[in-house]
């Protein structure tokens, strides 16, 4: 089997799980201030973790909820098991599954299913990318102030004035169309890769939460750089992710305000 048929699968499969279980009974545990976990984040990253291991017993895993292997292996999968765990806990649809393959430090295909939809947005390097097995490509949008933007909030939003990420929401509220705040960063990039928005900027994510998505948005035609414009690093601390025609207006907003 494929990498990425395997990843479908058991996206899918974790993804029907859940919404089996939205609106159910389930534990909530708190892992900060305002940073959630549930049993199904769990379970469904136990689902995926033991799938991937069995069909590919090789390859390191990194996964939000600390399923983590490294061997130093040249293939690791990077896994959000429930991208959006606030928006489930809260019964809000919203939310999806994120299973990424890295290979030699570069991310070399991504899948993201976002099951309230039945979206399956998939991508593999240099082959473009789909949704349900459909092309999808960037807005043509070429005007910031046309773009509809989207952002998140880091979880240590009352650390500091510059992990807020308030003044760059004030500014681009300002300077585009509009701004929404989903709470899911998996599905920003899709939504980005497939037009419905134009831009996404965010701070402090973990790999597991844009790994996937940076490919997708890169395949289906978008531009993915830190702030600043310099080289993207899924390890990194910041991502500005449009359908390209807008970049240089977003990272302008974001370097000089």
């Amino acid at each position: 089997m494929k990498p990425i048929d395997a990843a479908i699968h058991i996206a899918r499969k974790a993804g029907d799980y859940q919404i089996s279980r939205l609106h159910t009974d389930f534990k909530v545990e708190h892992k900060g201030v305002i940073n959630l976990v549930t049993e199904v984040d769990k379970y469904c990253e136990k689902l995926i973790v033991d799938y991937l291991r069995e069909q590919f017993p090789d390859y390191d895993v990194l996964a939000e909820e600390g399923s983590n292997t490294n061997s130093n292996a040249e293939y690791k999968w990077i896994i959000d098991p429930l991208d959006g765990t606030t928006n489930f806990a809260h019964g809000y649809p919203l939310f999806c599954v994120c299973i990424a393959l890295e290979y030699r430090g570069e991310i070399v295909m991504g899948v993201i299913y976002e099951p309230n939809r039945g979206e399956m947005f998939t991508a593999e390097k240099g082959k473009g990318a789909f949704c349900n097995g459909k092309p999808i490509k960037v807005s043509p949008s070429k005007s910031l102030q046309n773009a509809l933007l989207v952002t998140g909030f880091a979880y240590n939003i009352q650390e500091g004035e510059r992990m807020n990420n308030l003044n760059h929401f004030c500014n681009f509220m300002l300077k585009s169309h509009a701004v929404r705040r989903d709470g899911v960063a998996g599905v920003d990039l899709c939504y980005v890769a497939c037009g419905r928005y134009e831009g996404f900027w965010e701070l402090y994510l973990k790999p597991w939460d844009i790994a996937a998505g940076s490919l997708i948005l890169k395949e289906a035609g978008g531009t993915v750089t830190s702030f600043d414009g310099s080289k993207f690093d899924v390890y990194g601390t910041e991502i500005l992710a449009t359908n390209t025609h807008i970049h240089d207006e977003m990272k302008d907003v974001l370097v000089n305000g």
